[in-house]
């Protein structure tokens, strides 16, 4: 089970196609529409987006945007027997929005269907094809999204001058694919929801913390389907003026607050990302002298010193700590302060009976920001005294 593709549901889809292109070094693959959408399509390495914006008042999408601001209005879900995951999701009380259909040209057909996911968001179900595809504009012709809504889908064919994406990208720089996508719900949601997973898509329980401060809050399960790369961290708010709290509030109701892409450096993809504009999150110097002090700090002066210059927060197990796990978050890209995504990289590390990969969400990253942040508001008001 994989993410096949996520759907945003945004006032403006060229608009935000260009942002994608131009500030988070995506490329342009299609641009569709009919009587009542517009739709773009967007990818970089295995991440594929779509961006879709009303045109009329009778769009899906205008619907969408009455109840909530933009954002993941789907996150499409790969699955490699459609027909079973459809009689179990029906058996535990899932809502079908699309009963299983099969469409698309001569030798590229496709099975799909469509349920509601926990609060207001829905998952398209792609029955993999292994070897469906000869080109992405197979793919593009084949998303169900287009079939469904009869789009008339117009290939970009834009100048590689024009594209700071794909091939003309460092090989380190590029975002290559999803690592996980974070759900947040609301206080008293968080084991139904988990249960509604796993009943549903069969996914399991993997980490599980909680994050508590004098400020802020929250407790996370993520899940993790046993056959596919599939994770999701669902977060529900532990305090009154919690950021998932927040969230809920501006969002009106449960959604997706993140998405993290992988990059195969995240130093070389932040810096990279950073030149495009794209604005991330700040971390208070204090972070970095605290990263220091942490049971088995793993790194080096010029990797600690890169790090701290790209403002990227480090985490480790400390059964393991030379898998290191980088992360940094963006502000939030829409107006309103709800969604954002991560930039991440889990580092292996080769011993010579096996090749560790880092794991986890970035606990340690969260507990130590939060703290270091908390402590940097304490400094302000003692100085200011």
């Amino acid at each position: 089970m994989e993410i096949d593709h996520v759907h945003f549901f945004v006032e403006d889809a060229l608009a935000q196609r260009d942002w994608f292109v131009e500030t988070l070094g995506f490329q342009a693959i299609a641009t569709a529409h009919n009587a009542h959408s517009q739709t773009a399509v967007v990818r970089s390495g295995d991440i594929w987006f779509l961006v879709s914006s009303p045109l009329t008042a009778h769009s899906p999408v205008a619907d969408y945007l009455t109840r909530h601001p933009p954002g993941v209005a789907d996150v499409a879900i790969r699955v490699q027997q459609l027909q079973p995951l459809l009689e179990q999701a029906a058996r535990w009380g899932a809502t079908i929005l699309q009963s299983l259909q099969q469409d698309g040209q001569e030798g590229q057909s496709v099975r799909w269907a469509a349920i509601a996911g926990w609060g207001d968001w829905r998952h398209t179900l792609v029955e993999a094809q292994p070897q469906r595809y000869k080109s992405v504009y197979d793919h593009v012709l084949t998303l169900p999204w287009f079939l469904a809504s009869g789009m008339d889908v117009t290939l970009q064919a834009i100048p590689v001058s024009a594209v700071p994406a794909g091939d003309r990208i460092h090989p380190e720089a590029q975002l290559l694919a999803i690592d996980h996508v974070v759900l947040n719900v609301p206080v008293g949601e968080l084991e139904r929801a988990i249960a509604w997973y796993e009943a549903v898509l069969g996914l399991q329980r993997q980490q599980r913390f909680s994050i508590q401060t004098q400020q802020s809050g929250l407790c996370s399960q993520v899940l993790g389907h046993p056959n596919g790369s599939i994770q999701l961290p669902i977060n529900e708010p532990a305090s009154a003026n919690s950021q998932i709290q927040e969230f809920l509030d501006i969002n009106r109701g449960a959604g997706v607050q993140h998405i993290a892409l992988r990059a195969a450096s995240a130093v070389a993809a932040i810096a990279h990302l950073r030149q495009l504009g794209l604005a991330f999150l700040s971390v208070p110097t204090v972070y970095y002298d605290q990263l220091r002090l942490r049971p088995g700090f793993p790194l080096s002066e010029p990797e600690w010193r890169a790090i701290a210059h790209h403002q990227i927060l480090a985490d480790w197990q400390s059964d393991n700590p030379h898998a290191l796990l980088l992360q940094a978050f963006t502000q939030p890209i829409f107006a309103q302060p709800t969604f954002f995504f991560e930039i991440i990289e889990r580092k292996t590390y080769c011993t010579n009976q096996q090749v560790l990969q880092a794991k986890g969400f970035g606990e340690g990253n969260f507990l130590a920001l939060f703290q270091a942040i908390e402590l940097e508001q304490m400094k302000r008001q003692l100085d200011s005294v």
